[in-house]
């Protein structure tokens, strides 16, 4: 039983520190992407967004602009993450990035593009 006792604290223990971890891990990232797309857009992020979309739009931009794509789910994850930083999304379903600077900007850490 005293056996059982510990392997519960171990268990317990192993499970706090891993999501520990995990919420330093999104923190981390959170805090790369929003210096990344400062470095992007000025200094200010979100704030200094150039385009002329309001946030409330971007679902059914995305949903546009994704709609020719076999990727549908990735795409709309990461068009909907630009169009919220942005508040842009370009025209037609692929290409035209250079209507939207911040969205066509806004890199992975590999240097591909980010946004759809």
């Amino acid at each position: 039983m005293v056996a059982m006792a510990k392997l519960l604290l171990v268990l317990a223990v192993a499970i706090l520190t891993i999501s520990m971890v995990e919420s330093k891990l999104k923190e981390t990232n959170n805090a790369e992407e929003q210096h990344q797309l400062e470095r992007v857009n000025g200094q200010g992020g979100q704030k200094n967004a150039k385009g002329s979309l309001q946030s409330s739009q971007c679902p059914e931009q995305c949903l546009r602009r994704c709609s020719q794509t076999r990727y549908k789910k990735p795409c709309l994850f990461f068009c909907l993450k630009c169009c919220r930083a942005c508040l842009c999304v370009p025209s037609g379903y692929y290409g035209n990035k250079e209507e939207c600077p911040c969205y066509n900007n806004w890199k992975t850490k590999r240097g591909g593009p980010r946004c759809p």
